[in-house]
């Protein structure tokens, strides 16, 4: 998740060649880029390291934290409360429907990479950014956040 306004998840990026690219991408704008997972924290900083992607991300979280794994609100919650922002400021970057649902359901923004095989819930709202990759999600997230 990206705090103050953007995220991603650290399951959206693992083994994923252009999560690096378009994490340094926003990280090299005024966005935070923190993971917010439901792994245990050492489980989360372990899969970053090893994909090379631990600089990249401010803080690596775990929902496990608050003992209310995602889609719970109090999940997206912990990322607002631990970067010292409003949960609306919280955008969740994901390829799970469930995820993205949870995380609008609580009141954060939440964009949509809409990898082969993976859709949108038809029920409740929607996300606000949908790409067909991390990399055209980053641009639109810049665009949209920034612009």
């Amino acid at each position: 998740m990206t705090c103050a306004p953007s995220t991603l998840s650290s399951k959206s990026c693992s083994g994923r060649p252009r999560c690096a690219l378009s994490g340094s991408r926003i990280a090299g704008t005024s966005l935070r880029l923190v993971a917010l997972t439901n792994s245990t924290a050492e489980v989360a900083h372990a899969q970053l390291t090893h994909a090379g992607l631990r600089d990249l991300f401010e803080a690596a979280l775990s929902a496990d934290t608050v003992r209310a794994l995602k889609p719970a609100a109090a999940a997206y919650r912990h990322v607002a409360e631990q970067c010292g922002v409003a949960l609306a400021e919280v955008r969740l970057v994901a390829a799970h429907a469930w995820d993205v649902s949870g995380a609008l359901a609580a009141g954060a923004r939440a964009a949509f990479v809409a990898r082969p095989g993976m859709v949108l819930s038809p029920l409740g709202a929607a996300p606000d950014i949908v790409g067909a990759d991390l990399t055209e999600v980053a641009e639109l997230i810049i665009e949209r956040d920034l612009g």
